[in-house]
C-alpha cells in the first residue's frame, strides 16, 4: 500500500494518484458501456409491452388457476420419456465420455501434441453448443421423436463429463501408479488399478451431477420435437389451454425436484 509524508507524519493510501486514475478510467468506461448496450436495447424495444406485462400475467394467472387436474393421466408417459431421455443421454455421454477424458489428460494421453489437441476439440465443441440447438440439427437428421431427444442429450453431455473426468485423473496420486508401473505392469493394469480406482469417486458424482441437469434440459427438448413432456407442453400452448400448462409445470416442477434430491443425496453418500 503506498504512504505518503504529511507535516512529518506517514499517511496511508490505498491507491497511488496513477492507480486511482486507471480505477475511475475502467469505472467510467463500464458506465458508458452500459448506457450505450441499454440505449440499444431500449431502441429495440417496444415499451408498450412491458409495462403492460403486469396485467398480461395477471390474466394468464386467472386463466391458468385452478390446473386442470384430470389431465394429469395424460401425462405419464411424457414424464416417462423424459425421464428415459435424460437417463438414456447420460449413460450414452458418460460411455463417450471415458476414453475423451482419457485422452485428454496430460498423464494418461498418448500424445500432448497430437491427440490430447482433438480431445479438447471434442471437449469445446460438444460443450458449447446448447442441447436445444442439437435437438433442432438431429430432428432435420434422423426426424423428430424421443430418440432425437436421447441423442441430442448426450452429444451436449459429453463435454461436460469428460472435462471433469478429465481434471480428476490429471489431480490423481501419482505415487500409487508409480508403484504399480514398478511391479511389471502394463499401461491397461496401471489404468486399471492405479487410475480408475482413485477416479471412481468423482467418476459417480459427476455422473449423477449430470443425470440431474440432463433432467432439467430434457423436460423442454419436446418444444422443439425431440419428445417428452415438452412436446405436450408445445401443444397446449399453441392451444392457450392455459390450466393444462400450469398442471405440466407442476409435473416438470415435481420431476426436477425429485431428481435434484436424488442427486443431492448420492453425492452425499458418495462424499
Amino acid at each position: 500500500m503506498p504512504v505518503r509524508e504529511a507535516e512529518g507524519q506517514k499517511l496511508w493510501q490505498r491507491r497511488t494518484g496513477r492507480e486511482s486514475l486507471a480505477h475511475w478510467v475502467m469505472w467510467l468506461t463500464g458506465v458508458a458501456v452500459f448506457a450505450y448496450c441499454w440505449q440499444q436495447i431500449s431502441e429495440a424495444t417496444t415499451w408498450f409491452f412491458v409495462w403492460d406485462a403486469p396485467r398480461i400475467a395477471g390474466d394468464i394467472w386467472t386463466r391458468a388457476t385452478p390446473p386442470k387436474w384430470e389431465y394429469i393421466t395424460q401425462l405419464g408417459k411424457p414424464i416417462w420419456d423424459t425421464i428415459n431421455i435424460a437417463t438414456l443421454g447420460t449413460i450414452i455421454a458418460l460411455i463417450l465420455a471415458i476414453p475423451v477424458a482419457f485422452l485428454a489428460a496430460r498423464n494418461t494421453t498418448p500424445s500432448v501434441l497430437f491427440v490430447r489437441p482433438i480431445a479438447l476439440l471434442i471437449i469445446v465443441s460438444t460443450r458449447s453448443i446448447n442441447s436445444l440447438i442439437w435437438a433442432l440439427l438431429l430432428i432435420a437428421i434422423i426426424g423428430p421423436g424421443v430418440f432425437a431427444g436421447v441423442v441430442a442429450i448426450a452429444i451436449r453431455s459429453i463435454g461436460f463429463c469428460a472435462k471433469l473426468l478429465y481434471e480428476a485423473i490429471e489431480e490423481i496420486d501419482e505415487t500409487q501408479v508409480e508403484a504399480i508401473t514398478a511391479t511389471g505392469a502394463s499401461r491397461w493394469q496401471v489404468m486399471a488399478y492405479g487410475i480408475v480406482p482413485q477416479i471412481l469417486p468423482a467418476f459417480a458424482g459427476i455422473a449423477v451431477f449430470r443425470w440431474d441437469i440432463n433432467i432439467r434440459e430434457s423436460t423442454v427438448l419436446g418444444l422443439v420435437g425431440a419428445g417428452g413432456i415438452g412436446l405436450q407442453l408445445s401443444a397446449s400452448l399453441n392451444v392457450l389451454a392455459w390450466p393444462q400448462v400450469a398442471l405440466i409445470l407442476i409435473v416438470i416442477l415435481a420431476a426436477v425436484v425429485i431428481s435434484e434430491w436424488v442427486s443431492a443425496k448420492v453425492r452425499g453418500a458418495i462424499i
